[in-house]
């Protein structure tokens, strides 16, 4: 067999690469950067010798998914995994003033007072059959049968509730519905939406259940442990190298590319079918995210206690704040409460950085192309729930959208989902197919999160374009990915 090239080193590159050279294919990966990983790399941008997690930070996905699991990535990495997944904050001075999201969604619903069995009775169903709603969810093309008709169905009647003006009537409080939209604006839109309300059930599953774990060493310590896997098994990695033409693969019986859809138009060119290389260009990206990290003195002081236990943390206020916020950057406008995603992971991994040094890290949401510096606004709102953060702060450091559109190059205008997270585009990402990554030129793939089932640190995108790569180019089922499996 002929070689397999693969575009773009992130997770589902990497993923890719592997399920290929366990197969048995001559496999190299060209990154355009200088370091591999993607959204999955932790790095000292802030300080000399701090380390903080270049974009995702925690990952609900990283035990509990079909890539991984058969990858058996918790016995090649460490992981920490907290009793409380996320935490929201809300006004009203100290003591117990947030919402908690635990593994354990009785204690969840015990401490969300008057709301607390309807949330229960919101997750319980989706919990109870929770292969088959990861099935629905990430299991593949979107527009295909669902394996388990009764999950399906227990989703859609959620989806439906929480996706639309329907969404209060379930609560009569203000916390319960905070939480669910500190989760539901992972997913960068308008609110109520059907596709935020879909990222919130999945994620708030995941979060009632493998919880949401966080790896020691950061992020990195994934993508090391994948390309320490493609190595292992013969295949090679060459950064610094940026693919501009498709004739730069020649020789190369095999493509994939993790990059944008607009990646794969620009370097693929003519030789895509127009009609098909149209598709590519119409495909939408959304509005975008702006980091803001700091280092800091001391840990974050919340208000409510209960929030420092929690890694991640979602800052915005109640429900109806995160809506107003998320509408502002919709229609091209910073809001100036914006919605804020902090992680804090040193509480769970504190071997990560020297004693006494926090690394703290948050991205807000900003309209695409943004060259604006969020550092003012983001750092109010961690302080309207933290009084004194300010002054624990040593060092700080500002991504604009723009630069991180610069820095990675699927993230266009600084989407980093790589293309927006609609119904639309979640049933045709980027195109309605039974397989998505295949295009119409043989031997040429896309696998990033433009593709089916979408963003998120889980490899999926490139496990699921490889299997298909290797059942239609050379009639090879999926190898297994099991520790010592290729010995």
């Amino acid at each position: 067999m002929h070689g397999a090239a693969v575009v773009g080193s992130g997770p589902n590159g990497l993923a890719a690469a592997v399920t290929l050279a366990r197969a048995g294919l001559p496999v190299t990966v060209f990154e355009a950067s200088d370091t591999i990983g993607g959204g999955a790399r932790t790095g000292s941008h802030v300080a000399p010798g701090v380390r903080h997690d270049v974009c995702s930070s925690i990952h609900p996905m990283a035990l509990a998914t079909g890539f991984f699991r058969e990858f058996e990535l918790a016995k090649r990495i460490d992981f920490v995994i907290p009793d409380a997944s996320y935490a929201h904050p809300l006004d009203g001075g100290a003591g117990q003033r947030a919402a908690v999201a635990y593994r354990d969604l009785e204690r969840t619903a015990a401490e969300l007072g008057d709301d607390g069995a309807a949330y229960a009775r919101l997750y319980a169903p989706l919990l109870a059959r929770l292969d088959g709603v990861l099935d629905l969810a990430l299991g593949g093309a979107l527009a295909r049968w669902p394996s388990d008709l009764g999950a399906a169905l227990a989703f859609a009647a959620r989806a439906l509730e929480q996706g639309t003006p329907a969404w209060g009537m379930r609560f009569r409080s203000e916390s319960a519905p905070a939480l669910l939209a500190g989760v539901a604006a992972h997913n960068v839109g308008r609110m109520p939406g059907l596709a935020g309300a879909g990222v919130a059930l999945v994620l708030g599953a995941l979060g009632h259940s493998s919880g949401w774990p966080v790896p020691v060493g950061g992020s990195q310590a994934i993508t090391d442990a994948l390309a320490a896997e493609l190595i292992a098994c013969g295949g090679r990695i060459e950064t610094g190298r940026r693919i501009r033409d498709l004739g730069e693969l020649d020789g190369y019986e095999l493509r994939l590319f993790d990059t944008s859809p607009r990646g794969l138009a620009e370097i693929a060119g003519e030789a895509l079918p127009q009609r098909y290389r149209r598709k590519l260009l119409r495909f939408r990206y959304g509005d975008a995210a702006a980091k803001v990290d700091w280092v800091l003195n001391g840990p974050v002081p919340w208000l409510d206690q209960r929030v420092a236990a929690a890694p991640t943390v979602h800052l915005g206020g109640t429900r109806a704040e995160i809506a107003a916020a998320e509408a502002a950057v919709a229609r091209g406008r910073h809001a100036d409460r914006p919605y804020v995603l902090l992680t804090q992971p040193t509480a769970s991994d504190p071997g990560r950085n020297a004693p006494g040094v926090h690394a703290v890290s948050s991205y807000t949401h900003v309209p695409s192309g943004s060259t604006v510096d969020v550092g003012a606004a983001v750092t109010a709102q961690v302080e309207r729930f933290a009084p004194g953060f300010r002054e624990r702060v040593v060092a700080v450091h500002v991504t604009p959208a723009a630069q991180l559109a610069r820095d990675n190059l699927n993230y266009i205008g600084g989407d980093f989902s790589a293309g927006a997270v609609s119904l639309p585009q979640l049933l045709a990402r980027p195109v309605m197919s039974p397989e998505p990554w295949r295009t119409p030129v043989q031997g040429i793939y896309l696998c990033s999160s433009a593709t089916a089932p979408g963003p998120g640190v889980h490899g999926l995108a490139g496990w699921y374009a490889a299997r298909v790569a290797l059942r239609r180019e050379f009639g090879i089922e999926s190898p297994s990915l099991a520790l010592g499996a290729a010995d």
